[in-house]
């Protein structure tokens, strides 16, 4: 048995009719029982490296290949993806695409039943599995009737049930609540460390998991550009790629100091005195009149199986236009359901909603809003003319909107839910988004914070559902927590983001919540925290 659970050499690699390497020359090698975050900003060949690793490339995707890649011992030009199977397991950036079955229960069972396990293992694998990611609740529930966090856990349950020696995992926490992140990084850590399983883990989210890892990868368009420790990784990336900092680094750095903490014990032994810095100051709260969103006892119930299930019970909430709100709570709490049910996607059981100027949505996944194969077939005439100039994006009419980066996809599908509500191009009374920042790097969250501010400056109420606690911080102007269905705290960013156990940015957690941004407390560390108003 070789000692490698990954072995990658001289690997090329470029997808049908491209003409530029998605991997340029990758030599890399993961010893059995490594723990290996994969960093690298959007389009930078992470979720290709990861394919490439599982057999998906060139078996599923074609295109042109050449170096080698073993797996386990297995040369995957000549094994494909079913035969590597019980050797890796992978869970994709978008689980819908994975998911096949029915119910969640036979999701998690069918690895089990491919490989012939008997009924005994595969019950006990199956309600492992199901504990460990907290989805016993949901076992006998349709995949159908999952929110995205929900089905990116039962996604996970598949790709470990089978107790595979190497996991791939391409953004694992992306619609995951930051509860259920940090318990699927300790999941994680305490599967590599107790039984070996070799992880190769692809973030955006340094912050939650360069703790867990004994190694850092880093790739920028497709080459290695870093392979190291992670306490090495802070400062290289301000040197290379500044936005793959996380937090805490660009907290040290803006303060002027050489130090770059991976842990938030350390971070806080390195702020010494900063226990006794004045804390920012929360904006008093002010009285909305809902110009762009107003719910009185709004309730919704959704069809789960052949139950009704109440998702919203008695929403109260009023969101004025120009208003920056981040909706944000736990996987299945509702926040997807009060989005569409202010687009007017789902109606209200009992209660009320008015959104007095309409709503344009962009959902979790923006290729669905794409039917054409160009830009301006999805756009036509002045109307469509006028909606890609409100979301700012300036591409070729003739460009296959799939061809787009992340970030310009998802303003190319907003520009389309506005342009099909008949907006004109016109952000409207109201824009949500479901969480938007999924596959984005820090540069382009910024982007689209500016590109929040601007819609608000026009005059559009922007209600945000996120996990990303780091981008809420960035973009709100008021977070609201929802749970189980109602509203349970509904206050200015630094309240709300600032004190708690988990929903709490890194800066927050560093500071004491004395700040949630890295130039918030940059200031503080220079002792000018306690200067009139918030410097959120």
């Amino acid at each position: 048995m070789t000692d490698a659970a990954l072995d990658i050499t001289g690997l090329e690699y470029r997808y049908p009719g491209r003409e530029r390497l998605a991997l340029d020359g990758i030599d890399l090698r993961l010893g059995r029982g490594e723990f290996v975050v994969l960093a690298g900003r959007s389009g930078s060949g992470k979720s290709t490296l990861l394919r490439a690793a599982c057999g998906l490339v060139p078996h599923f995707h074609g295109g042109e290949i050449a170096g080698a890649i073993v797996v386990d011992g297995r040369p995957t030009r000549t094994t494909g993806p079913a035969e590597l199977a019980s050797s890796v397991g992978f869970v994709a950036q978008e689980p819908e695409t994975q998911v096949v079955s029915t119910t969640v229960r036979s999701e998690l069972e069918l690895p089990l039943e491919l490989r012939g396990s008997g009924p005994v293992e595969v019950a006990r694998a199956v309600e492992e599995a199901a504990l460990a990611l907290a989805i016993e609740p949901l076992l006998d529930r349709t995949t159908a009737s999952l929110s995205g966090g929900e089905l990116q856990r039962v996604a996970l349950g598949a790709a470990l049930v089978t107790g595979p020696p190497l996991l791939l995992l391409d953004e694992p926490t992306s619609q995951l609540d930051p509860v259920a992140g940090d318990e699927l990084i300790a999941l994680l850590r305490r599967l590599n460390e107790e039984w070996g399983v070799t992880v190769l883990l692809g973030e955006h989210r340094l912050e939650r998991c360069l703790a867990a890892a004994d190694r850092v990868v880093a790739l920028d368009r497709g080459r290695l550009v870093f392979d190291g420790a992670p306490e090495r990784f802070g400062r290289a990336a301000l040197a290379v790629a500044p936005e793959l900092a996380t937090p805490a680094t660009r907290l040290f750095d803006l303060a002027g100091l050489d130090a770059s903490p991976v842990t938030v014990k350390e971070a806080r032994r390195l702020c010494g005195p900063l226990a006794e810095a004045a804390p920012e100051r929360s904006r008093p709260g002010r009285d909305r009149r809902g110009g762009a969103l107003r719910c009185r006892r709004l309730r919704v119930e959704l069809r789960a199986g052949d139950e009704l299930r109440e998702a919203l019970r008695g929403v109260d909430l009023a969101i004025d236009r120009g208003e920056r709100v981040a909706l944000m709570g736990p996987n299945g709490a509702g926040k997807s359901t009060l989005l569409r049910t202010a687009a007017g996607i789902l109606g209200p059981a009992s209660g009320s909603i008015d959104v007095p100027s309409g709503a344009a949505m962009l959902g979790q996944r923006p290729d669905d809003y794409f039917v054409r194969e160009r830009v301006d077939a999805e756009l036509p005439g002045e109307v469509g003319s006028a909606a890609l100039k409100a979301v700012g994006l300036d591409v070729a009419g003739s460009s296959d909107p799939r061809d787009l980066s992340g970030g310009e996809r998802q303003r190319l599908a907003l520009a389309i839910a506005m342009a099909g509500r008949g907006a004109g191009g016109e952000p409207g009374g109201l824009v949500c988004l479901d969480e938007p920042t999924r596959g984005l790097d820090r540069a382009r969250k910024d982007d689209l914070a500016t590109w929040i501010g601007e819609l608000a400056a026009r005059g559009a109420g922007l209600l945000v559902a996120t996990h990303d606690v780091e981008f809420a911080a960035r973009f709100a102007e008021r977070v609201v927590l929802l749970a189980r269905g109602r509203v349970i705290a509904d206050g200015d960013p630094l309240e709300v983001l600032g004190g708690g156990w988990y929903f709490a940015t890194e800066t927050a957690r560093i500071t004491g919540g004395r700040a949630i941004t890295p130039e918030a407390g940059a200031r503080l560390l220079a002792g000018v925290g306690e200067t009139e108003g918030s410097i959120r």
